[in-house]
């Protein structure tokens, strides 16, 4: 819970220091203000994402045909935040400038951690620490959990430098995700028993299908809004719709239709009809390919592509999502010992992040670099 209390503190700071703009460009001093944003952003969502996922998973008896489905409705309140913001922080920063936009996110992100506060009562005394003494106790005369925060502190300072080193990240990513990989195998193999060690096998073999999910899945914030600015009909009723406003679609479709894939699931499993978690990354998957060709069949008419087909694909991109993202959670934590349920939600995490730098990848190989639309024929 601490965890997830400090990772919102990085995350205000994050978000408000992104409020700060400069004339542009990577000489402009300000670029480094830019950076220490993101970089706070990256390790409040360090604290945050995964420790929060794992309290959910504590409500929860690890049997509990619900879990699937309240992971589903956690997954909907975090996309109830992700649809606003999208609207509001957009929709300011296209219109009068993006201090005001991410001004805004930096507000939305202090009401969150508010609210977290307010509503510690509903956590049942989940997240707690089983051994409060060990957070008690000193190391060089500073009790340990302060010395935790002053750790996270000091990783703000080491993001601040790696993402100014892209080639270098992805090589971290790579020697981290093989570190983590094999510390999870040895400690399945030589300390859990079989029953165990079986379920982290399972855990692993879904987190390195998500990779690939996530790598085409988050096209959606680089080379589809892109494709979308520069190729797309967003005219209705005569107003032109900033493009970064499209990008509360997934969100949306997630808050209406979470409750029906959370109800579907919890009826499935009542009957025993619920399909595996397997067979539930096998769909996401399949709607996955499905929404880019049916992006492929707009993007062929002449003209612009009129906006239906956007809608499609973030249609069928998200309830692939919805059959794989609330699942691997609760997936994750029914999968793992209780002793180590940060360590492979974290896994899932850092799938989730390779996933996101290969998307990146991709995005750059396939032109989303020409951010005025040079290389047109090339495309």
């Amino acid at each position: 819970r601490k965890a997830v209390l400090f990772g919102a503190v990085l995350l205000t700071f994050g978000h408000f220091l992104m409020a700060f703009e400069g004339s542009g460009g990577q000489g402009d001093p300000a670029i480094n203000v830019f950076w220490l944003a993101l970089a706070f952003i990256i390790v409040g969502s360090g604290f945050l994402k995964a420790n929060i996922s794992v309290i959910v998973g504590q409500l929860y008896p690890r049997t509990d045909t619900r879990r699937d489905g309240a992971y589903t409705i956690f997954y909907m309140g975090i996309n109830l935040g992700a649809a606003l913001g999208s609207i509001i922080a957009g929709y300011l920063g296209q219109t009068y400038g993006w201090s005001y936009g991410f001004g805004a996110a930096g507000i939305g992100m202090l009401l969150g951690l508010l609210v977290f506060i307010w509503g510690k009562p509903y956590l049942l005394g989940r997240g707690e620490p089983e051994d409060l003494a060990v957070l008690e106790r000193r190391k060089a005369g500073i009790r340990f959990e302060w010395l935790l925060y002053a750790a996270g502190l000091l990783l703000v300072g080491l993001c601040w430098f790696l993402i100014q080193k892209q080639s270098l990240v992805g090589t971290l990513l790579g020697i981290f995700g093989a570190a983590l990989v094999l510390y999870v195998i040895a400690t399945a193999v030589t300390r859990l028993e079989p029953h165990d060690r079986d379920r982290i096998f399972a855990a692993l073999f879904l987190i390195f299908g998500s990779i690939l999910f996530w790598a085409l899945f988050e096209q959606a914030g680089s080379s589809l809004n892109l494709f979308t600015d520069r190729h797309v009909d967003r005219t209705f009723f005569g107003v032109e719709v900033p493009a970064s406003v499209f990008q509360s679609i997934n969100a949306i479709y997630i808050v209406l239709l979470a409750p029906l894939f959370a109800s579907l699931w919890t009826i499935l499993g009542r009957r025993g009809l619920e399909p595996s978690v397997t067979v539930k990354f096998a769909l996401a998957l399949v709607q996955l390919g499905l929404g880019f060709l049916v992006l492929v069949a707009g993007a062929g008419s002449d003209g612009l592509t009129p906006v239906l087909f956007i809608f499609l694909i973030y249609l069928l991109h998200t309830t692939g999502e919805l059959c794989l993202s609330p699942v691997g959670l609760s997936a994750m934590n029914r999968l793992a010992p209780a002793h180590m349920a940060s360590l492979i939600m974290g896994t899932w995490f850092f799938a989730s992040a390779t996933g996101n730098f290969a998307a990146g990848l991709i995005a750059a190989a396939t032109g989303a670099e020409s951010a005025s639309g040079e290389g047109a024929g090339k495309q």
